[in-house]
């Protein structure tokens, strides 16, 4: 008994070994299957951010022809029951008449790459005093910017020149017309700059603006024409979308829903979006159009806008006509936020600067690069539906431009606030005359 014993005892080492042998193979096919997945092409992938889920359920983005039910719209009330790791779900979308390929330009000049040029004798294009439209947020020499050479700045294109700002033409542009910036306040401060630099040629009484809304327009009687302005600052349907009260603590979004805003957005002539600061804010809660439980998932930032940005192209793939109407993407506005990274050694922000970055090509730290590329993947799928704004390299020069502490958000920088600037500074919007205006330049250019 006790020699049989041995005998099964001195090959137990040998099962181990092979037993061993066995796992580590497996681990190794494994980690090789997933390197695999992660070198596919990302365009087909969609978001991998947290995702553990071992099967891929698509869902086809709610435009209000997919089902007879549309979603519960969601406002700053609404609450997730309950929340999960993001199960992995992802948006279906494309359209196989959807032509590859930007539209093609007249010229072959790349309008986005160049340099700014100090011009005092141009710019800028009207006066922040003139503009009874202007943002208290944005009028940086009303609250005591002294120094005014941020508006003296002009974008220069290194093989060509830009089309000269022309206020007649562009309002013969826009005749009978319906131009609409889609996006958050970044894009409601390029809104801004366009009303101001046409309002001046329309009689006060042939031009009004409705109150602030969701929904804002600025109307010109004699053209036939509206610049308005929708607050969407994730694109898809979300608990902020109210344009005032949207500071909550939890972001929750319907990422597979554009139906609310969509249903304000389909009719205008000329659209410009934009997102992307609300995305850098932390996690997102998920809520799904088909979930009648208030049971979310939780995503972060870059992969719960390629969701949406999907939900978005969707729309674009299956209802944008190029020939009706014209759809531009604005790429993203970069903060300033750290002095160390124009000025090595040095502790601050934005404030107090007053001359744009010359170092051509400079990137900082407000330009995301993962989200810039998946941004460039989906846009590059819709083809000519889309013209891209390309402002950010441009914008990254102009740490200059910014309102710093000279502006008025809801109330008055205190006395306190004013004096530590390194903690108050608004290095994220732009002072109005301003960078903005040359956004508007270029599109300008492109329409």
């Amino acid at each position: 008994m006790m020699q049989r014993w041995h005998r099964k005892k001195s090959h137990f080492p040998l099962i181990a070994f092979i037993f061993l042998g066995i796992i580590v193979c497996s681990i190794l096919y494994n980690e090789r299957s997933i390197q695999q997945v992660h070198e596919e092409d990302p365009s087909n992938q969609g978001p991998n951010h947290q995702q553990h889920a071992t099967t891929v359920t698509y869902v086809k983005p709610n435009l209000g022809t997919h089902s007879n039910l549309a979603p519960v719209l969601l406002d700053r009330f609404s609450r997730c029951n309950s929340t999960s790791e993001y199960s992995g779900k992802r948006i279906s979308w494309g359209d196989s008449k959807v032509e590859r390929g930007r539209r093609k330009s007249l010229e072959s000049c790349d309008v986005f790459a160049g340099k700014w040029v100090f011009d005092s004798e141009s710019y800028p294009l009207y006066n922040e005093s003139d503009c009874p439209y202007m943002s208290d947020q944005l009028a940086c020499h009303k609250h005591g910017r002294s120094d005014l050479g941020y508006q003296h700045w002009r974008w220069q294109p290194h093989d060509c020149n830009l089309k000269r700002w022309n206020v007649t033409e562009m309002w013969e542009k826009l005749r009978g017309k319906r131009l609409m910036f889609v996006g958050d306040s970044l894009n409601r401060g390029q809104w801004i700059s366009m009303v101001c630099l046409l309002q001046s040629v329309i009689p006060a009484d042939k031009r009004s603006m409705s109150p602030n809304a969701p929904l804002t327009i600025f109307r010109a009687e004699e053209y036939n024409a509206t610049i308005e302005f929708l607050w969407a600052p994730l694109l898809v349907d979300s608990n902020s979308d109210d344009p005032v009260n949207h500071r909550l603590d939890e972001r929750i979004m319907r990422p597979d829903s554009v139906l609310k805003h969509s249903s304000k957005w389909e009719h205008a002539d000329i659209l410009v979006f934009n997102s992307y600061l609300w995305w850098r804010q932390g996690p997102v809660k998920l809520l799904w159009s088909a979930d009648e439980n208030g049971a979310c998932e939780e995503l972060d930032g870059l992969g719960a806008m390629e969701l949406a940005m999907g939900a978005w192209a969707d729309w674009v793939a299956s209802k944008v006509d190029p020939q009706k109407k014209r759809v531009f993407f604005a790429t993203m506005s970069p903060t300033h936020l750290w002095s160390r990274e124009w000025e090595p050694g040095s502790n601050g922000n934005c404030y107090g600067e007053k001359m744009p970055i010359d170092w051509e090509g400079y990137w900082g730290s407000g330009s995301d690069m993962p989200t810039m590329r998946m941004v460039e993947k989906v846009l590059g799928r819709l083809g000519s539906k889309v013209s891209v704004l390309n402002i950010t390299q441009l914008s990254e020069y102009r740490k200059d431009g910014h309102p710093s502490i000279y502006r008025k958000f809801w109330e008055t920088l205190s006395p306190e606030q004013l004096s530590n600037p390194k903690s108050y500074s608004d290095c994220i919007h732009w002072c109005l005359p301003g960078v903005p205006d040359v956004w508007n330049e270029l599109l300008f250019h492109l329409l």
